[in-house]
């Protein structure tokens, strides 16, 4: 599923909370992407930014929304739009609306960052604790020719919204 041509990424669970920052790393533990949870936001606000702190995408939560739902901007447009199924039987499903008309979808054991991101039946991130020995570290890899911004944003967005899930 996830040959070399996958990028692979290691993210810190649990550390997704308003004035958080944290990296983003290659499996080989070099920082590439910080997320800088904003604490003067009225709402839930995380920016990803590269090594040199330029903004590649803003995460917001929506405030008024039937499920949960995050929103992902690039350049200030709607890059794509994150929800919670409503029903679900046994594991979460996460619907991904992208601005181009794509939709994307994310299936597994979300809350134990067991899960895969599907477009048109193909997978294009798998997102695995498995790859990892470090605890609360899980790990994204990115298919050959997919927006890495865009998924590691996906990756965000479904962890914070299921840890609030589960929170509160």
């Amino acid at each position: 599923m996830t040959d070399g041509s996958w990028t692979r990424y290691q993210l810190r669970q649990k550390l997704f909370s308003i004035g958080d920052d944290f990296w983003i790393e290659t499996d080989h533990g070099e920082p590439v992407y910080r997320v800088d949870g904003k604490v003067l936001r009225i709402r839930e606000t995380f920016v990803l930014e590269d090594a040199n702190g330029s903004e590649l995408a803003k995460i917001e939560a929506k405030l008024v929304a039937i499920r949960p739902t995050m929103t992902i901007e690039r350049g200030g447009q709607v890059l794509a739009t994150v929800k919670k199924a409503l029903f679900t039987f046994l594991r979460e499903h996460y619907t991904i609306e992208v601005g181009d008309g794509q939709v994307l979808e994310a299936r597994g054991d979300i809350t134990n960052h067991e899960y895969e991101i599907h477009s048109d039946g193909q997978i294009v991130a798998s997102i695995s604790k498995r790859w990892f020995t470090l605890r609360d570290t899980y790990g994204v890899a990115v298919g050959p020719g997919q927006d890495d911004v865009l998924l590691l944003a996906v990756a965000v967005c479904i962890d914070e919204m299921s840890r609030r899930a589960h929170d509160g």
